[in-house]
């Protein structure tokens, strides 16, 4: 019964929430540099500069990685190169596309994979009163995304594709975030995947000759896209992740369609339909209302190792 109070009272469901509303943020500058330039030049600047930011923790990073278990090194690896590299050049692609709801589009569906994902990997087990937070949070979003919930064109097909393959790969970020955080610090984390996708990025690019080049009018958006939602948001969210069940994370995560759409509203001019505002609300009660569970309750709705060491036991 204590490791179980204990267990509630670290949880930091509420932290990941926080780092998921601060990615809503990166409308405001990725879509215009989308329109100018290619997705994979965007990202490869973005992740320069956080490679930059982050270079006083990448040796003793690629120290600990190196020492690390096969396991957490292919994380780090799909962590960099698909979550991060591949997963932000899909989802900037997609703004290019002009589709307004890929956003919300993404973490609708993302829960749904990272939560089937979390119960292979690391055998997170669900209460049934898991579903009374998931399920409506998923309604809450499939309201907020679109203005006809029941009349959904099949026009936006190719910017939801994108959508559902980013969704894939941050879903798979969650989890083996999580269970790479059982040998790595959070600075650890933040460093190798921001260097790993970096790499990535540039390969990428010499394979397929995309240009790079951005003009001087893209350094400011480019630096803040880095550093609010890119660097600020991963570090609290990595340091949150070593005590939050990926399943339990994953359902925060959706905080993100809610900060976009307030940002689409008070800074982009968007007026959401009436089904969109309910779909806001419903999401914002299931995501608080997990979050208290978890911290209060004497029966969490995600039976978990309450640190990543036990789940990373748990996964062999």
């Amino acid at each position: 019964m204590l490791s179980l109070m204990a267990a509630t009272r670290s949880d930091r469901t509420w932290l990941v929430a926080v780092a998921a509303s601060l990615w809503g943020l990166s409308s405001l500058w990725r879509g215009p540099l989308a329109q100018e330039y290619p997705a994979l030049a965007i990202v490869f600047w973005e992740h320069l500069v956080l490679v930059a930011l982050t270079l006083p923790w990448l040796v003793p990073a690629a120290r600990r990685v190196l020492a690390a278990s096969a396991r957490t090194k292919v994380s780090v690896l799909v962590i960099g190169a698909g979550s991060s590299a591949l997963a932000t050049t899909l989802f900037t692609a997609a703004f290019r596309l002009g589709d307004p709801i890929t956003p919300q589009v993404l973490q609708k569906l993302q829960p749904l994979i990272a939560i089937a994902l979390a119960a292979v990997v690391l055998g997170e087990r669900l209460r049934p009163a898991y579903a009374a937070f998931a399920v409506p949070a998923l309604v809450g979003a499939w309201l907020l995304a679109f203005p006809d919930p029941l009349g959904v064109s099949v026009s936006s097909a190719q910017a939801a594709l994108l959508a559902v393959g980013a969704a894939a790969l941050w879903a798979a970020g969650t989890v083996l975030g999580r269970l790479a955080s059982a040998e790595l610090r959070f600075s650890d984390l933040t460093a190798l995947r921001f260097a790993v996708g970096l790499v990535t990025l540039a390969v990428i690019a010499g394979v397929t000759s995309t240009p790079l080049a951005l003009g001087s009018d893209a350094v400011v958006n480019v630096l803040l896209l880095a550093l609010l939602p890119g660097l600020l948001a991963l570090v609290l969210y990595y340091r949150a992740l070593g005590r939050t069940p990926a399943s339990r994370a994953t359902l925060a995560e959706l905080a993100f369609p809610l900060s976009a759409a307030l940002v689409g509203v008070v800074a982009l001019g968007a007026r959401p339909e009436g089904s969109q505002w309910l779909g806001f609300v419903i999401v914002l009660v299931s995501v608080v209302g997990l979050a208290l569970n978890e911290q209060r309750s004497r029966r969490p709705s995600v039976v978990a190792p309450d640190r990543a060491e036990d789940a990373l036991a748990a996964a062999r």
